[in-house]
Parts: structure tokens; C-alpha cells; sequence
């Protein structure tokens, strides 16, 4: 067995839906962390190294939270990866409570960003430890979409997706048989994801603009949504 690839661990929620789901939830999360966290990229972590760019020139505010995105990104990663390959060997998927430990760390980053309120500096330490526990939940949805959740495609950062999907609809019309196939089989999982990722970034600036960062409600509910479902059948699995 392959440690990259846990047994059965993208079986209980992997699919077209589930994809849509967490792409949404990254765009939403990323957004909201942009909006109020002064320019924090929480989903596409490593656009904070164009933001310390600009902070640097212009002596914006917020550098430390940036400074600090990265390793926090890095720790949570590792951490992921280390509790998936440990949940695996004992055959069962890593996979649910691994969303349920993200979907902890976003109702932290909003309880501490309630704490935080109005945040006027996004240096002082109330501030910066919402923003690490956003950065914390994407690197784990991150990680996740390198391992058990591979066959859904990355969730998080849709440049790379927005390219393959251009690449595609070059070639497809030149193609035809199992390379066609295949094209259309990465459209179908792609596109839905990159849409979904772009809603979430709307509705996210609009739930902030209207409820501040009590929007953050809906991601992490629906994080939590995937995770019941997901766990129960992670349990058959094992049982099985």
C-alpha cells in the first residue's frame, strides 16, 4: 500500500458535488480573509508574497500576518499529512475528520475574529491568530487535494485549473476517442469547481459586506455537511 494513497480514502465523499463544495468554501474563506484581515490570502497563500510586496513599497499594514502565512501553512500541511497516513493504517478513511478538524479551525477563525472586532490592526495578536487558523484550514483542504481527495483536483487555487481548462478546449476539437474522453472527463471536473470557486469568492465579499464575519456560518456549516455524511460511510467502510 502506498502511503500517498490511503486505502479507500477518497471513496466516502469524493465526487463532482463534494469538489463544487470545497472550491466554494475556498473562495468564500479566501475573500473573507482578504476583505478583513487587510489583504490576508488565506486559500491562495502563497499571494502573500506579492502582498509583502506591497506592504514593503508602501508600508501598508499587515506584514507581520504575512510573514507568518507561510509556516503556518506549512505546519498545518505537515500535520494533515502526518494524521492522514496514521487514520489509514488503521483502514479507515482520514478523509471526514480530517474536514471536521477544517471545519473546526474556520468556526475558531471567526470566533476570534468576533473576538478581534473591529480589527484596526492587523498586527495586534487577536488579529493575526484568526488569520492563522484560516490560513491553518486551507493548508489542510490544500493538502487534502495532493492525497485522499486527488481525484476531485485542486480546490483551493484555481490558476492551475483555469489554465488546464483553456489548454483543453484548445485541443478538444482536434482530439476524438480516449484522449477526447479524457479532455471532457477533466471539463466536467474542472469547470463546475472553478465556477464554484468564483461564486464563493462573490458571496463571500457580499456575506461580508452584509454580516460581517458572521458569514463565515455558511462555509463552515457546509464543511460540516460534507463531514456527517462522509463519516458515516468512512465507518461501513471499515466495518466492511
Amino acid at each position: 500500500m502506498s502511503p500517498a494513497q490511503p486505502p479507500d480514502a477518497a471513496a466516502p465523499v469524493a465526487g463532482p458535488a463534494t469538489g463544487c463544495i470545497l472550491a466554494f468554501i475556498a473562495g468564500y474563506v479566501d475573500v473573507v480573509g482578504f476583505i478583513s484581515l487587510f489583504g490576508l490570502f488565506t486559500a491562495h497563500v502563497t499571494g502573500n508574497f506579492i502582498m509583502i510586496g506591497v506592504d514593503v513599497a508602501g508600508n501598508a499594514p499587515g506584514l507581520l500576518a504575512k510573514l507568518l502565512a507561510l509556516p503556518a501553512f506549512v505546519l498545518a500541511v505537515a500535520a494533515t499529512r502526518l494524521a492522514e497516513v496514521r487514520i489509514a493504517r488503521t483502514r479507515r478513511s482520514p478523509v471526514a475528520p480530517l474536514l471536521l478538524v477544517e471545519a473546526v479551525l474556520l468556526a475558531l477563525f471567526m470566533a476570534a475574529s468576533l473576538h478581534a472586532a473591529p480589527v484596526t490592526d492587523p498586527s495586534a495578536p487577536a488579529a493575526i491568530v484568526a488569520g492563522m487558523l484560516a490560513v491553518m484550514a486551507m493548508g489542510m483542504q490544500n493538502a487534502l487535494s495532493r492525497t485522499s481527495l486527488l481525484d476531485l483536483g485542486p480546490t483551493t487555487i484555481m490558476t492551475g485549473n483555469t489554465t488546464q481548462i483553456v489548454v483543453d478546449l484548445v485541443d478538444l476539437p482536434g482530439t476524438s476517442g480516449p484522449q477526447r474522453d479524457a479532455i471532457r472527463r477533466r471539463l466536467h471536473k474542472m469547470g463546475p469547481a472553478l465556477a464554484a470557486f468564483a461564486l464563493g469568492a462573490i458571496l463571500g465579499a457580499l456575506g461580508y459586506a452584509r454580516f460581517s464575519v458572521w458569514c463565515m456560518l455558511l462555509p463552515t456549516v457546509l464543511l460540516a455537511a460534507v463531514c456527517v455524511p462522509a463519516w458515516r460511510r468512512g465507518q461501513v467502510s471499515a466495518a466492511g
